[in-house]
């Protein structure tokens, strides 16, 4: 800046720095410094370094994490991607699922285990499989659907004389109405003939 032109007046100009504006001389260049460092270029807890602040001199800053790796001229998050590692709860998945580059999916379908949550006879649905969804399995009875317990097993009945399995005339008793429990049920005749896990004669 040249505050006053006339001719009879010389070495009044001013050359101020674009990088910091309160470095300023008179009748020459002004000796000018930026350190890119001042822009927060690099991550959450990296050190950064600027070892030439000449303004000419741009991308050779540092960034240092505190395990050691340096990058130059970049964020060292931002120059190696992809390449971590996240597990869930800060350890691997019971299930082992690890991924590569975001957050690992952990699931735990309660259906899986062992032993079987549900009883015999009986099936097993874990509508929400994410790790941290428990205790909301369902049971449902295979002999009646409209039977169903949460977070454990039903108490299911299959009663065997329901499908008749006795001849005319005869007389149907399911002593044990377990699922598990099956060809148990007695047939008596009218004459007190009985027998068991199958029509009397």
């Amino acid at each position: 800046n040249d505050p006053d032109t006339k001719a009879s007046v010389s070495h009044d100009f001013t050359c101020t720095c674009d990088s910091d504006m309160t470095i300023v001389k008179i009748d020459g260049p002004a000796t000018c410094t930026k350190d890119e460092c001042t822009t927060t270029p690099c991550g959450t807890g990296q050190t950064c370094n600027d070892p030439n602040t000449s303004p000419s001199s741009t991308g050779d800053y540092t960034c240092t994490c505190a395990n050691g790796v340096v990058t130059t001229g970049g964020n060292p998050a931002a120059n190696m991607l992809h390449d971590f590692t996240c597990t869930c709860d800060s350890c691997t998945c019971t299930n082992g699922v690890v991924t590569t580059g975001g957050s690992a999916t952990c699931t735990n379908d309660e259906c899986t285990a062992t032993p079987a949550p549900c009883g015999a006879g009986q099936t097993c649905n874990d509508p929400n499989p994410a790790a941290n969804m428990l205790h909301d399995f369902t049971c449902t009875c295979d002999s009646d659907m409209s039977i169903v317990k949460v977070d454990g097993p039903a108490t299911c009945s299959s009663d065997e004389c329901d499908a008749m399995p006795c001849g005319t005339g005869q007389t149907c008793s399911d002593p044990n109405t377990s699922p598990s429990s099956t060809g148990d049920y007695t047939c008596t005749c009218t004459n007190g003939v009985v027998t068991t896990g199958g029509a009397a004669t």
